[in-house]
């Protein structure tokens, strides 16, 4: 059986959130805009789902808006916030969803720099502020490196500087706190995959001020923000995913970072591993590392085969042999970013899970070391 410690590119469906939703693919089959019976009780559940995701990050319902994932939310906040938007700022290590849409918005882009670990700094910030941004994203925490940043700071000086703040929160709800109003950001995204819910469903959760312009329109639908029939299976289960995210957090955190602090452990025992970001605050289930000499791709086949599901980089871009975006920001050097592998832990794994793993890394250093040997032989 595979050990799946990949969790940050998506997690397994929660049983118990499968359970809420089949109703929702047998009976209630309704239109949540049509005004009979079935078209009411989809209409309910969605608005019940819409409260348990307020619930999670501390906001009223009507503040949620319905999206297709992370990504359409992250597109949304960057094209929908400001009409006719003249300077955009970004951090340097932002996920492809808020970066790529950045780069076609045609206004002026200011890309904040990171230092070597990964964090946006106060002085960087400011430097990006005086070229008079409308709007700034940062994200929470990254998917790559599992670093946090200080979101709050950020966004207040933003904020004093007249800039509306938008983070991705995708990576960080569900595994830290994420309470929008403590936050002071004005947008924030979620997608309901990362925390156990199902695919194809997120949230962009907005300020009450903000006027979204939409990017779909015809039928109205999400407070006129996003128009398309509303899945309502989908939905349903992020609601339900969210509630279970707000209710068991502090139990997962604590044992996510436990199985975190004895990766790290081991990992730290053998000279040849380099482990990204370690003097930073970062998720308590993400740990990025390399072994210097062992192309990021290539360890990943090695724990193919051995049976452990991890990732090299992001996963939205595995297919794309080239160094991680984020590491090549934080100074590291490309030919170490290519070593670059990603452990993301979930809630069900277990002390076997860390030691698997591990063991994998012992071997490929251990080849390493011999072929090294065998070559100045």
């Amino acid at each position: 059986m595979e050990t799946y410690l990949d969790h940050n590119a998506t997690t397994p469906l929660d049983g118990r959130v499968l359970d809420e939703m089949l109703p929702y693919f047998r009976q209630c089959h309704g239109n949540p805009s049509s005004l009979y019976r079935q078209g009411r009780l989809a209409r309910q559940a969605i608005e019940g789902a819409r409260e348990q995701v307020a619930q999670l990050v501390n906001v009223h319902p009507a503040q949620v808006i319905f999206t297709s994932g992370g990504t359409e939310a992250n597109n949304l906040a960057i094209k929908g916030a400001i009409p006719h938007l003249k300077c955009l700022a970004v951090s340097a290590v932002e996920h492809a969803s808020v970066m790529e849409p950045a780069r076609r918005m045609g206004c002026e882009l200011i890309e904040i720099g990171v230092n070597d670990q990964g964090l946006v700094g106060q002085d960087e910030m400011r430097r990006a502020l005086l070229t008079r941004p409308e709007l700034v994203s940062v994200m929470m925490a990254s998917n790559e490196t599992g670093v946090i940043q200080n979101i709050a700071r950020l966004a207040e000086t933003a904020n004093a500087a007249g800039a509306l703040f938008h983070t991705d929160a995708v990576q960080a709800a569900g595994k830290i706190d994420v309470d929008f109003a403590a936050l002071g950001v004005q947008l924030l995204s979620l997608s309901a995959h990362k925390l156990y819910g199902p695919k194809g469903v997120g949230a962009l959760v907005i300020d009450k001020r903000v006027e979204l312009v939409p990017q779909l329109v015809g039928g109205g639908q999400e407070q006129g923000s996003r128009s398309g029939t509303e899945n309502v299976a989908a939905i349903v289960g992020f609601g339900k995913a969210a509630e279970l995210a707000r209710l068991e957090l502090q139990q997962r955190r604590t044992g996510m970072e436990l199985l975190r602090q004895r990766l790290l452990q081991q990992l730290s025992q053998m000279e040849k591993v380099v482990v990204f970001a370690r003097q930073a605050e970062c998720l308590p289930n993400t740990v990025l590392m390399a072994v210097p000499g062992i192309d990021g791709e290539t360890l990943l086949m090695e724990m193919d085969r051995a049976g452990l599901a991890v990732s090299s980089g992001s996963a939205c871009d595995s297919r794309k042999v080239e160094a991680s975006r984020t590491l090549l920001a934080m100074g590291v050097d490309e030919a170490l970013a290519r070593c670059a592998l990603r452990v993301s832990i979930g809630k069900d794994n277990t002390e076997q899970d860390i030691d698997a793993f591990v063991l994998v890394v012992k071997q490929q250093v251990k080849a390493l070391q011999d072929n090294a040997m065998l070559a100045w032989a």
